[in-house]
């Protein structure tokens, strides 16, 4: 499993919409200077977030994003499947999954290990997790 540069750019808009967060909207083209990513592949990513209701789009000459929820309210993983789809290693640990071969498989065990770790990891973190990580022993430029 290898996470696009959509998954990671959709987590870097919310942690940045989190950690610059002042009540007022985020413009995109902020978040895309700050981020050093194109704001044409942000307004594809923006959308998907909005559709998903994870922002809200505020318009007009001052508007911009804002996130829905308290970034408690986010893992990591919710924003990842959002943007990815499923998060697991192969095909036969989904949860619709109709391999035939599953009950008769050794290596299955490693791979539903392997889905449990990454799922694990990934819906425990919050965006407020970040947000604290990022303020406390990053800083803010780094995110």
């Amino acid at each position: 499993m290898r996470i696009s540069t959509k998954g990671r750019y959709a987590l870097r808009l919310m942690l940045d919409l989190a950690v610059n967060d002042t009540g007022e909207p985020v413009s995109l083209k902020d978040i895309a200077k700050r981020q050093e990513i194109s704001d044409k592949y942000l307004e594809q990513i923006i959308s998907v977030l909005n559709r998903a209701k994870f922002v809200k789009s505020i318009r007009g000459a001052q508007g911009g994003y804002l996130l829905s929820r308290r970034p408690e309210a986010y893992t990591v993983g919710m924003i990842l499947r959002l943007t990815e789809g499923s998060l697991a290693p192969v095909a036969c640990v989904e949860e619709d999954s109709s391999c035939g071969r599953m009950q008769g498989c050794a290596a299955n065990m490693v791979w539903r290990r392997l889905n449990d770790a990454i799922n694990g990891v990934v819906d425990e973190i919050t965006l407020a997790d970040l947000v604290e990580f990022a303020r406390r022993d990053v800083g803010e430029y780094m995110i």
